[in-house]
């Protein structure tokens, strides 16, 4: 397979992957998205979760509310200002559903020494950065 076609496979694999996911959860793709910001944050505010995942402030709500449905996310005071309301995951919100994912890439990682991970790491690290870039460009001309 040439790189060009390994790209767009995998991108392709990677999407199927995560509509799965989302069927098993109950949510969307960008619902999960938004869980692994909050996720990784700990918690935010709406307006912060709208701005890292590039959504409307009514958007967000609605991901929010998808989430909230779902026992994934939960929206709590926040910490120093009682009239705010930040979201944070629930324990264990994704649960087990990348418990077989993560298995099979420690098995298929451990089929290459550490220099060609290295290599691989840093195609990896690349491409996200490529992958954000391109995304920034393409929401900056769908935006009035």
């Amino acid at each position: 397979m040439e790189g060009r076609d390994a790209g767009r496979e995998l991108s392709t694999a990677v999407v199927a992957f995560h509509e799965a996911v989302g069927a098993s959860l109950g949510v969307t793709a960008v619902d999960q998205r938004a869980l692994a910001v909050i996720m990784g944050a700990g918690s935010v505010s709406a307006g912060e979760l709208a701005r890292e995942i590039g959504l409307t402030p009514g958007a967000v709500t609605g991901v929010v509310d998808r989430l909230a449905r779902a026992g994934l996310a939960r929206r709590e005071p926040h910490p120093e200002d009682r009239r705010r309301l930040v979201i944070t995951a629930a324990p264990g919100a994704f649960g087990d559903t990348f418990a077989g994912l993560g298995k099979a890439m420690a098995q298929l990682t451990d089929r290459y020494s550490s220099a060609e991970q290295a290599v691989i790491a840093d195609w990896v690290a690349r491409t996200i950065d490529v992958l954000r870039e391109q995304t920034r460009i393409l929401n900056a001309r769908s935006r009035p």
